[in-house]
């Protein structure tokens, strides 16, 4: 009987009990009754709610840097999102592949035991090619079923070990990770780090690569990461995410890094609104008439931000505008 009882039902039993068929006792009896949930002993869920939910949260920040790292090394559209991350035995892990399979096993330092990352033939190669000058379209590209070449699993090799150091910062807080690629397999057989019974988690990745779309799979058995399972908690992982004070180092690393970066700087001196055919008839030593004042700052902006005020002048016989005043966020109207 479901939870919910309609009215034809509710009808059926208060006649029921107003004609002796059914006796209340009965009834407050099967409430009684202890309930027992079922336990498949063939697959033990040996990963709590709170753990996978924390594994979500760092593979989250995982896909945003692996987000950056592809735009940015295969120059073009891509897009990463983690789908699910469930409790699995590695027997049906393994029968879910695919062959040939691309499957990078990694040493999950400081942990005992291996990874593995699970590439869908879409997105190798699609990222192959794109680092071989192609086109990120979705020509055949899904149609390939063929061994890698030894030229394309040095490319993909040095691709993965990227994927890889990228897991040592959203694992930071937990662990101080030291992975390393130990080897590519096509074959899924002669990738059995554990037992088939054995409990993993499977995080689930969907990759967009410009039009080709594809899965990428991190399968983490559950006796390798053991040891910290009481550190995956949401509630302590996110108390001791905010406590980690930067460093000199870090921060000299990131002023160095963002030292060289250039940015669009433009002073606006003024503004005017002139016709075509004035804007055409201008001579040398016209005039046009700003809506500027002399003694007015002039407007300072960083990639079309508002960030400062000056005043003009002349550095070494070159025209140049001095700072004079920087603009807080939120002052951008006090013009």
């Amino acid at each position: 009987m479901s939870d919910v009882m309609s009215q034809n039902e509710i009808d059926e039993l208060l006649a029921a009990l107003s004609t002796g068929e059914v006796d209340v006792r009965d009834i407050e009896e099967d409430k009684k009754e202890r309930k027992v949930r079922k336990y498949d002993f063939s697959r033990p869920d040996k990963f709590a709610k709170d753990q996978l939910r924390t594994l979500e949260i760092i593979h989250e920040n995982f896909s945003r840097l692996l987000n950056n790292f592809l735009s940015g090394y295969l120059r073009t559209y891509i897009e990463v999102d983690v789908i699910s991350v469930q409790s699995l035995i590695y027997t049906e892990f393994s029968n879910s592949i695919s062959n040939p399979a691309i499957l990078g096993i990694v040493d999950f330092s400081p942990f005992d035991g291996q990874i593995i990352i699970d590439v869908s033939s879409d997105i190798a190669y699609t990222m192959i090619e794109r680092v071989l000058g192609g086109s990120s379209k979705s020509r055949g590209v899904s149609k390939e079923n063929r061994s890698l070449t030894e030229i394309e699993m040095t490319l993909l090799r040095n691709i993965l070990i990227k994927f890889i150091n990228l897991l040592k910062e959203p694992w930071g807080n937990i662990v101080e990770l030291r992975p390393k690629l130990e080897n590519i397999e096509t074959n899924s057989q002669f990738a059995q780090i554990v037992s088939p019974a054995e409990s993993i988690a499977l995080v689930t990745f969907n990759i967009h690569i410009g039009d080709v779309e594809g899965m990428v799979n991190v399968c983490i058995p559950h006796f390798v990461i053991e040891p910290i399972l009481p550190s995956l908690s949401s509630r302590l992982w996110f108390a001791t995410s905010n406590k980690r004070d930067v460093t000199e180092e870090e921060r000299g690393a990131l002023e160095s890094g963002i030292s060289g970066s250039r940015l669009n700087l433009a002073t606006v001196v003024g503004q005017s609104t002139i016709s075509i055919s004035e804007l055409l008839n201008l001579q040398k030593g016209d005039i046009i008439l700003l809506n500027q004042k002399v003694d007015e700052p002039f407007e300072i902006y960083v990639e079309n931000q508002l960030k400062f005020r000056g005043k003009p002048g002349i550095k070494k016989k070159n025209v140049a505008v001095m700072i004079t005043e920087v603009v807080e966020e939120g002052d951008e109207s006090n013009d």
